[in-house]
């Protein structure tokens, strides 16, 4: 059986050297294969090898390009499968950094540079999902500091920040999904 590449892409090569320099210093004697294996991954920001190869797997299956950066796919693909094949959450996720992800999510769906009522973001969660609980969305946007807002509930504006990694690879699948919606008008 011949083995897979997996390839390894630093953002900072400074960082990585700095972070993979201190785990060898705290080894007794040099590592391991499987050792030094699971430090270039840690340098590199994943948890351990195991994590560096499911996420290049699922990268694989999610059809990225060779040579992209360092982006946990396994990640994305979690999250990817919270939505439905129009792009709509199907159902509130219960880990954490997927409902962190799925966030990013709705908020690339908010329009940039404009004040929005409660209803009004309301209205346009409720195109976003299927469970019918536009409050926790809205909430937790807040909750992550990707929205404003007044205490009385008016001018909700989307906050401009740039998406982690993750969140833009996670967009840019939805927007493909999204494509192919029927509009809400030529269904009624």
């Amino acid at each position: 059986m011949s083995k897979q590449a997996i390839p390894l892409f630093a953002d900072d090569i400074s960082v990585f050297a700095r972070t993979l320099s201190l785990q060898l210093k705290r080894e007794n004697g040099p590592p391991s294969h499987l050792s030094l294996m699971n430090m270039l991954a840690r340098a590199a920001g994943y948890r351990n090898f195991q994590h560096l190869r499911a996420a290049q797997r699922a990268g694989d299956r999610l059809g990225r390009s060779s040579g992209s950066q360092n982006i946990d796919h396994r990640l994305v693909e979690r999250t990817l499968f919270q939505f439905d094949q129009a792009g709509r959450l199907r159902q509130w996720p219960s880990r954490r950094t997927v409902q962190e992800l799925s966030l990013w999510a709705l908020w690339a769906r908010l329009p940039a540079g404009a004040n929005l009522h409660e209803r009004q973001v309301n209205d346009l969660l409720y195109n976003e999902h299927h469970f019918g609980d536009p409050a926790i969305l809205r909430r937790s946007l807040f909750g992550m500091g990707l929205v404003t807002r007044e205490r009385d509930g008016s001018n909700y504006r989307r906050r401009e920040v740039r998406p982690p990694a993750e969140a833009r690879e996670l967009i840019r699948l939805l927007e493909q999904r999204r494509e192919t919606r029927t509009p809400a008008s030529a269904v009624a």
